[in-house]
């Protein structure tokens, strides 16, 4: 099976889970939007792009925070989640939805966006030189001194070299495909980006274990 088969079976795989759960993760905002929230605000950022929203605990915050929020998202149950969501907590006005595969280029202008964050989106089943491009094209849509904040299980995790490998660092438990980082494959995707931290925090069950990665876009 070629990657983008199977890329487009998990597509499938997360779009029945969204539609059989609104709640998959919980409705409460995570904790790293939690604190890229704090981050944006204390540098003056409005113009949010998200990537990967899922099915909007993130998402519906981010707005609520006041910020000027696009959220994309290759799932489109889960974008009716989001939007569902947004109608009963608001504001919609400041969220604009988009149905995207990330193995293709953003559709935005260069510098559109002063920050984008993402949870858990690198973590998904794409090769490391899909996450390459993906990395390249969140470079170019931020304005020089913008922050790329995102999330990804390490290979400390309890999963981590267990179910079915799919080649490098992906393997499957119950369905889903992990790609699992170390510090080494952070650095290696953050060309043209100032490192500013690697963190690592635990979520959910056995608990998840995870990097925080905040990189600055550098100038020019």
């Amino acid at each position: 099976m070629n990657k983008h088969k199977h890329f487009n079976i998990q597509q499938t795989h997360w779009n029945d889970t969204f539609r059989e759960t609104e709640d998959l993760f919980g409705n409460a905002p995570s904790a790293p939007a939690r604190i890229a929230a704090d981050l944006f605000k204390m540098e003056g950022f409005s113009r949010i792009l998200e990537l990967g929203a899922g099915q909007g605990r993130d998402t519906v915050f981010f707005a609520r925070q006041g910020f000027d929020l696009t959220a994309l998202d290759y799932s489109a149950a889960g974008l009716r989640t989001i939007e569902e969501k947004a109608r009963r907590q608001g504001p919609l006005s400041s969220i604009s939805l988009r149905r995207h595969d990330l193995r293709r280029a953003l559709p935005f202008a260069d510098g559109a966006f002063d920050a984008c964050y993402s949870h858990m989106l690198f973590c998904m089943a794409f090769t490391t030189a899909e996450l390459a491009f993906i990395a390249g094209e969140v470079r170019r849509v931020l304005k020089p001194g913008g922050l790329h904040v995102y999330t990804v299980r390490h290979t400390g995790d309890a999963h981590y070299g267990r179910g079915i490998h799919h080649g490098e660092d992906l393997y499957e438990t119950n369905g889903f495909v992990v790609h699992f980082f170390n510090r080494e494959k952070v650095a290696a995707l953050a060309n043209g980006f100032e490192i500013l931290g690697i963190d690592e925090f635990e979520e959910g069950p056995l608990p998840r274990q995870l990097f925080r990665v905040t990189l600055k876009r550098k100038g020019g």
